[in-house]
């Protein structure tokens, strides 16, 4: 008498007993037996369907874009042009208020003081928010998301800043200044103020120019630019050239780069990440080896030559 019951088993073709040396790989596979069970416990198999299960693609992660000698991503637009003129407008009139309120209070030194500390916390502040845009978020950041996607990819295209056309370079800050000093060019008439918010407000505001020449050489540089760099009023080249190497964690001031000594050595930054990280959990970019975004890619001969 013998008893028959079917067997369903998923089998890994891997065994050398089945499949030949050279063909150790592993194939997913449904394995249907039906098998005849005697009672002398004999097994025979009468049947064997192997079913290929198709293999899930793994999705491939999309490399950016080399930007192109005609990106009009690098090219100004009137809506570009029109920021930066209110930006520039609206720190003009701070400028006029302050000279004026001079002159008329015959009060000189106090606004001279005041615009030397908004120089040097602008530069203080260029820093902050260049590591915190080059450490943390993504393109898809609320506000902030195209400003990091840009700084991110200029880590790996760096001399597309000196292709970028003015206004494009300078309008996002532009914006920012124009709806920040605007209110206090109508509210204040201080000289003292308008010497601080003039001289910070500008700074700011042009910082992405001066990171440009930082990234010019000195033969095309105005010899002006050349003499404020080495000067040590706007950020060297030499200095600025260190924040694209590994670990790219350094030298993240680019108005005068007076700071970047001070906040290196203290390692305020690498305080600051580890303060984050403690209390949200957020890893900053720094922190991981350097993938294909952050290694820097050389401009080709052809590309410029085209300029």
């Amino acid at each position: 008498m013998s008893t028959s019951f079917p067997h369903h088993k998923y089998y890994s073709l891997r065994s050398p007993n089945n499949v030949g040396r050279r063909h150790h790989r592993r194939f997913p596979a449904l394995v249907h037996c039906s098998a005849t069970s005697t009672a002398k416990a004999k097994h025979k198999a009468d049947q064997l369907v192997i079913e290929p299960r198709p293999l899930t693609p793994t999705p491939i992660a999309k490399t950016p874009d080399r930007p192109s000698i005609k990106d009009p991503d690098l090219l100004s637009t009137w809506p570009h042009r029109a920021w930066v003129a209110s930006g520039c407008t609206t720190v003009l009139i701070s400028l006029l208020k302050c000279a004026t309120g001079s002159a008329h209070s015959h009060m000189w030194l106090e606004p001279v003081l005041a615009g030397l500390i908004g120089y040097v916390l602008a530069d203080l502040g260029s820093g902050v928010y260049h590591w915190g845009i080059d450490n943390y978020g993504d393109a898809s950041t609320p506000v902030f998301g195209s400003q990091i996607e840009a700084f991110q990819g200029h880590h790996k295209w760096p001399w597309t800043i000196i292709r970028r056309q003015f206004a494009n370079n300078l309008h996002a800050l532009a914006r920012a200044v124009t709806f920040t000093v605007l209110p206090l060019d109508l509210v204040f008439n201080d000289p003292v103020v308008h010497g601080f918010v003039w001289v910070c407000s500008g700074c700011i505001m042009f910082s992405q120019q001066f990171h440009a020449w930082a990234h010019g050489t000195k033969s095309r540089l105005p010899p002006l630019v050349v003499a404020l760099q080495d000067a040590g009023l706007l950020v060297s080249r030499s200095q600025h050239a260190a924040h694209h190497h590994a670990p790219y964690n350094n030298n993240y001031c680019i108005v005068s780069g007076v700071w970047n000594e001070f906040l290196d050595e203290n390692k305020v930054f690498e305080a600051l990440e580890m303060i984050l990280f403690f209390q949200l959990g957020v890893r900053p970019r720094s922190w991981s080896e350097p993938n294909f975004g952050w290694i820097e890619e050389i401009e080709t001969h052809s590309q410029t030559t085209v300029y």
